[in-house]
């Protein structure tokens, strides 16, 4: 019987060995072909290293990241949250958090994101990536709440001011525009010089016209006048 015994615990160990180095061989696969962006290909091999060891947290959260490339974003996020509860190291737990916060992020649900985003900072506080996506999903949730309620007076007079300042800037610019398209009142077209010029030179000659007929019969309107 300890003879049986011994067999059997060394044919577990030898299956639990060969299940180890088949997951451990599809995720290096994987992960080959998830570099070549091979997305699809690379899922095929991470659902094979689960069925050789359906708790290895590395092969769920490789899982998640081929589906999430492939847009399949409700899969991938079942995969995280698997993988943060089975992952042990911190900095990968953090990981796993962080993409599911970015997924939520990105389908604008900001209450499931900011979880997520404080789960992956409880797990990884020195991360600023992670830290910046919540305070941005924070700062568009209070945005939405405050549309939603109608905002308070302040934010409609703000937004009020705001909108009269932007007219106001407009105008400016549109005058500015107007300003250097035309050409400023005291500036003489060439044209209207050349007119004015010609004028004065017709008088001048009309003038000087009158002064030598003059000149040629200088007593003949005051010799009528004294007769």
């Amino acid at each position: 019987m300890r003879r049986l015994f011994f067999i059997f615990s060394m044919l577990q160990l030898f299956i639990a060995t060969a299940n180890a180095q088949a997951d451990r061989q599809h995720i290096r696969q994987g992960n080959k072909l998830y570099r070549q962006e091979k997305y699809d290909k690379a899922e095929v091999e991470y659902q094979k290293a689960l069925a050789a060891n359906q708790r290895n947290p590395q092969a769920i959260y490789n899982l998640g990241c081929a589906m999430m490339m492939q847009q399949k974003d409700s899969a991938a996020i079942v995969q995280f949250e698997n993988a943060g509860k089975l992952e042990t190291d911190k900095r990968r737990k953090s990981m796993a958090f962080h993409n599911m916060g970015w997924i939520c992020q990105k389908h604008q649900m900001y209450a499931e994101a900011i979880e997520a985003y404080k789960e992956s900072l409880r797990n990884n506080p020195d991360d600023n990536e992670t830290r910046y996506n919540l305070a941005l999903c924070q700062r568009q949730q209070k945005k939405n709440q405050q549309n939603q309620g109608g905002g308070g007076k302040d934010d409609k007079k703000q937004d009020d001011d705001q909108d009269k300042k932007d007219k106001k800037d407009q105008n400016q610019q549109q005058d500015q525009q107007k300003q250097q398209q035309q050409p400023p009142k005291d500036q003489m077209s060439k044209e209207n010089a050349e007119q004015l010029l010609n004028a004065a030179m017709q008088e001048e000659k009309a003038t000087q016209q009158r002064m030598k007929k003059s000149m040629q019969h200088p007593n003949r309107r005051r010799l009528q006048k004294n007769w």
